[in-house]
């Protein structure tokens, strides 16, 4: 069977969606989708329905360069309340635990550092990873304890940002990929002799997409219509903004997109390729339009993945 096209094969970029609380990702997805006239969908990391902020989602071509954003690292600002846990460790989920310990910004401080860098952790038992091939979160749903061992993620920076009375705490988180903010409220807690669980959280930045490049769902759909002209439409390689780049001809540009090297040794390409090194990945541009992503070895530039025009 051949393999099924989009309805818009002419549409290609990033949409940054400042998510709503209570809707899913895909809920969200599901809405450009449409708007869009049946474009190619997919996102930079999903978010939990009680989630808000950055959701940059990709259209048509730029759903290649997904995996690169996803390794970005990412911002949250997030509430902790103190003295009530939930099965979730965040406030749609049901209260486990209780306490009347209410640590102070000292004591809470103190123990950020514990909370950065490499760190070990162990995932909410309501999460998307998988045990045994089932999601975690459809075990703890059956009633089944899933067996989640701690693994390692990194934490950038995490800092305290004001209290909001006794029962809340505000803090802002930079992490890598794979780290779950409900987790850290919920083991910072039980490192300071109480129990506590994320009541709102806010993603800032996604890689190189930010909260000052988010439109609302509800000025989408406002607009009815998302089309190439669309100024909130941002370029496929916006995703890579952090990636050295790399100008090609229209010929080599041809030569990439079928799958084959350049070799880069002339003298002519000596200032092209200053300041690569071996095994850094870099970016195929011609002109404006994003080409390849591509690998670097000793004058050498492999596609890695290839972006149609």
């Amino acid at each position: 069977m051949p393999r099924r096209r989009s309805k818009r094969p002419d549409l290609n970029g990033w949409i940054v969606v400042d998510k709503p609380a209570g809707l899913t990702s895909t809920a969200v997805c599901n809405r450009i989708k449409r708007l869009s006239g049946g474009a190619k969908i997919g996102h930079g990391g999903a978010l939990d329905p009680l989630a808000t902020g950055v959701l940059p989602i990709a259209l048509g071509q730029a759903t290649k360069t997904v995996s690169w954003v996803m390794e970005g690292s990412k911002v949250y600002r997030f509430t902790l309340r103190w003295g009530e846990a939930r099965d979730t460790d965040d406030a749609d989920g049901k209260v486990t635990e209780t306490s009347a310990v209410r640590p102070d910004d000292d004591a809470v401080r103190n123990a950020l550092p514990a909370f950065t860098g490499r760190i070990m952790q162990v995932p909410p038992r309501f999460s998307a990873v998988k045990v045994g091939g089932k999601r975690a979160y459809n075990m703890a749903r059956a009633d089944e304890e899933p067996d989640l061992p701690a693994r390692p993620v990194d934490v950038i920076d995490l800092r305290l940002e004001r209290r909001l009375g006794d029962d809340l705490a505000e803090f802002t988180a930079e992490t890598g990929k794979g780290v779950y903010v409900r987790a850290i409220a919920r083991d910072l807690a039980a490192m300071l002799g109480t129990v506590g669980h994320v009541s709102a959280l806010r993603r800032l930045r996604v890689g190189p997409f930010c909260a000052e490049d988010a439109i609302t769902l509800e000025e989408l759909e406002t607009l009815a219509h998302i089309g190439p002209e669309s100024v909130f439409l941002l370029p496929t390689d916006r995703s890579l903004a952090d990636i050295p780049a790399l100008s090609v001809s229209e010929q080599e540009a041809a030569a990439l997109r079928n799958g084959q090297a350049l070799r880069l040794f002339g003298a002519a390409d000596l200032s092209r390729i200053a300041g690569f090194h071996d095994g850094m990945t870099i970016r195929a541009r011609m002109g404006e339009d994003l080409v390849a992503v591509a690998r670097y070895e000793s004058g050498t530039v492999r596609p890695v993945r290839v972006v149609n025009p």
